[in-house]
């Protein structure tokens, strides 16, 4: 019965330990935004069942955004939406430095069709977004 006790009493103490150390506000604020693409390079073929490396250059439009990756969307088999997402720290002040940035993202080829890219380039006037769209043709039988 003293076991039971001694082993309730260290699972307290570790639960209360973990639970109380797990602060992780810094107060250090982050939003999540869309970043601008500006330009893309694809492949002018895809290989089925190869992996292929896109470049994206996206517009960084000041100090305190950071990237932090690709949101890739598929709304339909062989389509893509591309979003690069960064980071803005929203406590301090930033240099107004806009800035091209190049950044690639590795992509397999799973199906025989043609895939139509749509990378995101921002919003027009009425708030819409808009696209830059590239098609890739795939390659059934792998060139060597």
């Amino acid at each position: 019965m003293a076991v039971k006790k001694i082993f309730f009493i260290l699972f307290i103490a570790l639960a209360t330990l973990l639970f109380t150390s797990c602060d992780i506000d810094d107060g250090v604020s982050f939003n999540f935004v869309p970043l601008q693409i500006v330009s893309v390079e694809v492949p002018e073929s895809f290989d089925l069942n190869r992996t292929h490396q896109i470049r994206v250059t996206y517009l960084r439009p000041n100090g305190c955004t950071s990237f932090q990756g690709f949101d890739i969307s598929n709304p339909d088999t062989t389509v893509r939406n591309v979003v690069v997402i960064g980071a803005v720290r929203a406590d301090e002040a930033c240099s107004q430095e806009t800035a091209e940035v190049e950044v690639s993202f590795d992509f397999i080829a799973l199906f025989t069709d043609t895939y139509l890219f749509r990378f995101w380039t921002g919003e027009d006037t009425d708030g819409e977004s808009q696209y830059l769209e590239v098609e890739v043709p795939v390659n059934a039988t792998p060139i060597n």
